[in-house]
């Protein structure tokens, strides 16, 4: 192991949280450190082995199914029922998003169809799945792209959901400043029973960092196992399992950031993605370039031609709304969060209004995000990546 090549690859991925957060999330702290790598490896000031040196790659191995089943425990059953038609709409635009890539198959190779359709679905551990099947498999140009996509997808889908989010912002307060009524709901403190303690509520002191990581990586253990039993893709078992023992309280939620280790762990998936970067010559940036383009400009007609202009958006009611919800997939949570709280401040004049807006694409946009990011994209990945 080599601590100085360890140092700079936190470096980089702390000067890429830095610009992040000077910039206001306008600049994604994901694509500077992925470009910030992809410069050093074509210019030969970072070694092609570097993650592999600073002894990443081994916690990258074991960090996913620990990851998942860290995202399964976040699964709020009961949120998704009550946006049941968000959930809708987000796996038809995921459809409508795969159908599109599918279209393009014979123009960027079957292999970088695959490995694109779940990281345009999903987020770093969709990613980490494709990227790391497909290095596997040998198609390294495949997983670089996919590496490519999933640097540039927030890029692509922040400026569609902001539009078509003023759009919709802006329509509900001229219906308000009309007189046109809606309900704004306002928080009050519930009457009722007390709720019976889950068995993590009434044990919780003994949910010690070391027990929140001793029983993640049983349940790691326990999705390759199952894995290595049936067809099914360890990702989606443990995602499966974090979700079960979550619902029912077995585990807290977020269990990784009980355990003070969900930091490390991601940082050590978004390492893993690094290595596909390596692959690229000055020859290949053309070629991913255009093919980097295609994917998104078909995924963006695909989803304004179906959710927009296809009576599709009727799900839940609104055009704007629809095509915000669609787009949700490209950012997750908390980009989705963070740009539904910021329409409501630029469009609202008072406090009243900032809630009636809220009310509105609040829940739609981060239930949309965490419902295809969270969710459903971690089981596509588990599904296509057995197809390379």
């Amino acid at each position: 192991m080599n601590f100085k090549l360890l140092f700079i690859c936190l470096a980089v991925f702390a000067i890429g949280d830095i610009l992040g957060a000077w910039t206001k999330a306008k600049l994604s702290s994901v694509f500077v450190a992925l470009m910030l790598f992809l410069a050093g490896f074509l210019t030969g000031v970072i070694p092609k082995d570097i993650i592999n040196q600073a002894g990443l790659s081994q916690i990258a191995k074991w960090a996913s199914p620990f990851i998942i089943f860290h995202m399964g425990t976040m699964i709020n059953f009961k949120e998704l029922i009550k946006e049941w038609k968000t959930v809708v709409l987000s796996i038809i635009a995921m459809l409508v998003a795969a159908l599109s890539i599918f279209i393009i198959l014979p123009l960027i190779g079957r292999e970088a169809a695959i490995v694109s359709i779940p990281i345009i679905n999903g987020g770093i551990v969709a990613t980490q799945i494709m990227t790391q099947g497909a290095m596997e498999k040998g198609f390294s140009q495949a997983a670089a792209l996919g590496a490519i996509v999933y640097a540039v997808q927030k890029f692509v889908g922040t400026p569609p959901a902001s539009l078509f989010g003023l759009k919709e912002a802006n329509i509900i307060l001229n219906e308000h400043r009309m007189g046109i009524k809606r309900e704004v709901f306002i928080k009050k403190e519930e009457i009722s029973k007390e709720k019976e303690k889950t068995f993590y509520e009434r044990f919780e002191k003994y949910f010690t960092p070391f027990t929140c990581l001793g029983v993640t990586a049983f349940f790691a253990w326990m999705s390759r196992l199952l894995e290595s039993i049936t067809p099914v893709n360890y990702s989606i078992w443990a995602l499966i399992l974090g979700a079960l023992v979550g619902y029912f309280g077995l585990v807290p939620p977020k269990i990784l950031e009980k355990g003070n280790s969900a930091g490390l762990l991601q940082m050590a998936i978004f390492a893993s993605i690094i290595p596909s970067l390596a692959e690229i010559n000055v020859a290949d940036l053309a070629k991913l370039s255009f093919q980097t383009l295609l994917v998104f400009a078909v995924v963006l007609i695909g989803i304004f031609i179906f959710i927009y202009l296809i009576p599709l958006w009727k799900i839940v009611g609104s055009r704007n709304l629809a095509v915000g919800i669609a787009v949700a997939q490209l950012l997750g949570f908390p980009a989705t969060y963070l740009i539904a709280n910021e329409i409501a401040t630029a469009v609202s004049k008072t406090q009243e209004e900032k809630e009636l807006v809220l009310q509105k694409i609040m829940p739609a946009y981060v239930v949309a995000g965490f419902a295809s990011v969270t969710t459903i994209s971690i089981i596509i990945a588990g599904i296509f990546v057995k197809f390379l």
